[in-house]
């Protein structure tokens, strides 16, 4: 057998694997910066809203959403969409499209609840803007960077 074909069979699999990894990798990492700008962006938009008198409470129970609360549901559907974009970016061959795609259904999906739970119009309203805000931040970026990693 020759040295030369033993080293690249060993390094070609290798090679594909470190590639891959790093760009999941790179994929993690922006996705928990913007995971962090899209919880920031959020949370101070409430915190805005609520300053001008939005009440954010919810009919059923009459509860108000605390703005903690804002950031956590942002951070977990944001680290669902990282989860998604991995996935795409691993087993598509146009992952940025398909992430797309993909985010903008969902992100249309997720304005059917704030305008059927029978809020106020003023609360409705900004929930709807928030979950753009969110959409906002995440959508470019996670797109942005499965054509960075793909190209």
């Amino acid at each position: 057998m020759n040295s030369m074909n033993d080293a690249a069979a060993v390094a070609g699999p290798a090679a594909g694997r470190t590639g891959r990894t790093h760009r999941l990798r790179g994929l993690a990492v922006t996705g928990f910066i913007a995971t962090l700008a899209a919880m920031v962006a959020t949370t101070l938009a409430a915190a805005l809203a609520q300053a001008v008198g939005v009440d954010f409470e919810i009919p059923d129970g009459g509860e108000t959403i605390p703005l903690p609360g804002f950031a956590v549901v942002t951070g977990f559907f944001s680290v669902v969409g990282v989860v998604i974009a991995a996935a795409l970016l691993r087993w598509s061959a146009r992952p940025a499209q398909r992430f797309v795609w993909t985010a903008l259904s969902l992100t249309a999906i997720s304005l059917v609840p704030p305008v059927v739970a029978g809020a106020d119009t003023a609360t409705a309203g900004t929930l709807l803007g928030l979950h753009l805000v969110a959409a906002a931040v995440m959508i470019p970026t996670l797109a942005r960077s499965l054509r960075t990693r793909t190209a």
